[in-house]
């Protein structure tokens, strides 16, 4: 609804100044219908880390901002007409211009649905054709209240498909339900972090734990699927049983009971379950010791001396506030993270964003694009590897240091910014900058918040291994101890473990997780052969490293499984199980695809891999790859009974 109280002359000016430009000169081909905005000389580059207006001169920019200062007094006196889309030929050529970049016409489809210029749902799988009795009575269960979750348990209620949530917390919400250490926030930008169907007006670009979770809580109350929702049960198994049925036994606090389920879709997440590192005397601790995603709030850590181990995500959000109040933090990391600057990382939208977000017309959806694809696509041609290219002139000593030339620009682009932040330490220069690929490793987020963490009197990195941990510290090889009150672990997840702890019993009999081992694979991330009638979101190599947010990947995997079950319900079907064939040949092309990434570089150790250096979480390609390939599902991929 438009707030015509904001539409002052006074009030467009002074937010036009904060306007992003491409995103405002979008926007004024709508309103104006004047094409030669997008074909001058002026036009956005392609710059990842560099101007946030892609390079317009100052001068353009003042006569945009005053050509749209005209354009929406115009609209305003003119009520508020509703204004048409643009032909989908324009709209392409309006995606070339914000992107700069020729994109090819194969994105035409996938850009339309992510621009929503006309507000159509392109993640709906629509089943009303089919009898009302027939969907009520196939029965879905669902693993987990978490994102991927809560839109599975929407989809289903939309489409009229029976179905049961089960979590094993108190609430839903997921990762933003159980991480609640100090400095938790996402690190995707917050607008495309965020359902399609439910857009929300974030008040950070990059907003805290509590925000996000208040935003899945009022989307699973909206959306009204909270009365199907079994909060505290934990799934313990589940085994298929021919035709098409499966036996779930869930524990809860009432004791373990049995679900019956005609399909399963589990939305546990790949980082759900925490890792503790295996260091000698580990249990002989004598205080306070947890890992940051159990996160015991109950101890006061003022004036303590604070050892932190690790520095993957949660302890480089953690470390900074901790620190203000600590006597000491000793942090010790084993290797250090790329960090991307963001200078609005922990920066409130002021309320001039606000309003153009919200009422000038289209601005928000190019805006919300523009960042869809600078985080996303724009960024992968920077981590693909060039077999040509001479990853590590001059030194043997550390390892391939870059995978291609625009990755050693990255590399450049990323130190120069570590050597800003860090300043004239060289000890601290050289702790920090990685010497692996960037993007080998998940790159972080961050506005210099962590450095100047860094350069406080009261910390400390070490980069000295662990020997052991004692009654009343750490011990390092070197010899050195440091006396600690509590330690607390930033040592992540077991990401191989996927669907870790509960067992799945396929139709052999054969438990999933025994099948795979510590190298789990799916078709499409989704499906296993064997395992009929059970899909994944967040599954094996659907992690993302550089390009997108998760939540554009479990909305294509959750349209996928809609047509799955689509096609059981409709064809009076029992079960679909992948073919073998099928399986094996995608897993071929995953594993290729992952070698050519900077993630597959072969001296570069993390999460990423299992312990044979295989890839197993990430996906390779572009994003729109993974939507065409899960637009709707093939039935030649699967046998069906």
């Amino acid at each position: 609804m438009t707030d015509t109280a904001s539409w002052n002359d006074e009030f467009i000016e002074t937010a036009l100044a904060e306007a992003h430009v491409p995103s405002l000169i979008n926007a004024l081909v709508h309103m104006t219908g004047d094409v030669s905005l997008i074909r001058g000389e002026e036009r956005p580059q392609s710059q990842l880390f560099g101007d946030p207006q892609g390079g317009i001169s100052p001068a353009h920019q003042e006569a945009i901002r005053a050509r749209a200062c005209d354009a929406l007094r115009a609209h305003r006196d003119a009520g508020f007409p509703e204004l048409p889309p643009p032909a989908p030929a324009l709209v392409k050529e309006m995606v070339d211009f914000i992107t700069g970049v020729e994109l090819d016409e194969g994105y035409g489809d996938f850009l339309m649905s992510e621009l929503k210029i006309l507000d159509e749902d392109p993640y709906r799988v629509s089943l009303d054709d089919l009898p009302e009795a027939a969907r009520r009575d196939f029965h879905v269960l669902v693993i987990g209240a978490g994102m991927s979750g809560i839109v599975a348990a929407i989809r289903l209620k939309e489409a009229g498909v029976g179905y049961t949530v089960v979590d094993k917390n108190a609430g839903v919400g997921g990762t933003w339900f159980e991480n609640r250490y100090p400095g938790c926030r996402v690190d995707s930008p917050n607008h495309t972090y965020s359902y399609s169907f439910a857009p929300e007006d974030w008040p950070h670009h990059f907003s805290p734990q509590r925000v996000l979770l208040e935003y899945f809580e009022r989307i699973a109350t909206e959306h009204g699927i909270r009365d199907n929702i079994r909060f505290s049960t934990e799934v313990l198994e589940a085994r298929y049983e021919d035709p098409g049925t499966w036996r779930v036994k869930v524990r809860s606090p009432q004791g373990e009971s049995t679900l019956v389920a005609n399909a399963i879709i589990s939305a546990v997440g790949q980082l759900n379950r925490p890792k503790l590192p295996e260091i000698e005397g580990r249990e002989s601790f004598d205080g306070p010791a947890f890992h940051t995603a159990q996160w015991e709030p109950e101890h006061d850590l003022k004036g303590k001396r604070i050892a932190v181990i690790g520095t993957g995500a949660s302890a480089f959000q953690a470390v900074p506030e901790i620190a203000k109040e600590a006597a000491q933090v000793t942090i010790f990391q084993r290797t250090p993270p790329w960090v991307s600057q963001r200078p609005d990382y922990h920066a409130p939208i002021s309320d001039a964003k606000h309003w153009l977000l919200n009422e000038v017309p289209f601005y928000g959806k190019w805006y919300r694009f523009f960042m869809f694809w600078t985080t996303g696509e724009g960024l992968l041609s920077m981590v693909r590897r060039d077999p040509e290219w001479d990853g590590n002139p001059g030194d043997d000593s550390n390892g391939e240091r870059s995978v291609s030339p625009a990755n050693d620009q990255l590399r450049a682009l990323l130190t120069a910014n570590i050597e800003r932040m860090v300043g004239d330490d060289p000890e601290l220069l050289a702790k920090c900058v990685p010497n692996y690929p960037p993007a080998g490793k998940r790159m972080l987020i961050d506005n210099g918040h962590w450095f100047r963490a860094l350069k406080r009197d009261n910390v400390e990195l070490v980069t000295d291994p662990i020997a052991r941990i004692t009654a009343d510290g750490v011990e390092m090889q070197s010899g050195r101890h440091l006396d600690a009150d509590v330690i607390i672990f930033g040592t992540g997840f077991y990401a191989s473990r996927l669907l870790f702890p509960m067992k799945l019993f396929g139709k052999d009999g054969v438990e999933l997780r025994e099948r795979w081992g510590d190298d789990p694979r799916a078709y499409l991330g989704i499906v296993m052969p064997d395992y009929p009638n059970l899909f994944c979101c967040y599954g094996p190599n659907t992690n993302i490293v550089v390009n997108g947010s998760i939540v554009f990947f479990s909305e294509c995997e959750v349209r996928y499984i809609m047509g799955c079950l689509k096609l059981l319900i409709e064809g009076d079907l029992a079960a679909l199980d992948c073919r073998r064939d099928v399986h094996d040949a995608y897993n071929e092309r995953i594993d290729a695809g992952n070698l050519g990434m900077a993630w597959g570089s072969p001296d570069v150790r993390s999460w990423y891999k299992n312990a044979h250096g295989r890839v197993t979480q990430n996906w390779p390609f572009t994003l729109l790859e993974f939507w065409d390939q899960t637009r709707d599902p093939n039935p030649a991929d699967y046998t069906f009974s």
